[in-house]
């Protein structure tokens, strides 16, 4: 059975609506792995490891902490920059406070400037990998062990990067249902 004229535009007319929105739905995920893979955008890359090649050349690395409009806690890096060496094993810390009397779960999403320098920035174990979860008055310093990539000094763009910046953005997520009956625990019976 053949479509003809109006049939046929209103059929073709939803398989474009339909094949953008399925386009559009895929390409947020899409991006993401991309970004992590290449680096683009100041995505830093995970590693598992610490490099194997480490050159006597150094890089700054700057610390920036912030925190997301109504976020209760204070952030801040414990040093503000360091040097390295390029492919050795850097290691920072980072300072969070919960001045509330209540727990507070946070997750922490984190890039470099200059975005070129995300492809050769690696992190092997990070606090912003997992939530964080702060209970009432407490502080504590949390790591990030990194490293920049060797291949930083070979590459078109990435000879000229003299200076990393390393930035985290806290903002609060729902407490883990544990947490939250212990919450509710303790608010005041009011009988």
């Amino acid at each position: 059975m053949a479509l003809s004229g109006p049939q046929k535009t209103v059929m073709q007319t939803v398989s474009v609506v339909f094949l953008m929105g399925g386009l559009a739905w895929a390409s947020v995920p899409f991006y993401d792995w991309f970004c992590r893979v290449t680096g683009f955008g100041g995505v830093p890359g995970v590693s598992g490891v610490a490099s194997s090649e480490i050159l006597d050349e150094t890089i700054k690395v700057r610390f920036d902490g912030s925190l997301n409009s109504g976020m209760a806690w204070e952030f801040k890096p414990v040093v503000r920059e360091m040097e390295v060496r390029i492919g050795e094993t850097g290691l920072a810390f980072f300072e969070a406070y919960n001045p509330t009397d209540k727990p507070i779960a946070g997750q922490a999403s984190y890039n470099v400037t200059p975005y070129q320098a995300g492809q050769f920035f690696e992190k092997i174990e990070c606090f912003c990998f997992t939530e964080q979860i702060l209970a009432p008055g407490e502080r504590v310093d949390m790591p990030v062990s990194f490293y920049v990539d060797p291949e930083i000094v070979t590459d078109r763009e990435g000879k000229y990067i003299h200076t990393i910046t390393l930035s985290y953005t806290f903002y609060e997520i729902d407490l883990p249902e544990g947490y939250a009956a212990l919450e509710t625990d303790q608010t005041p019976n009011l009988n």
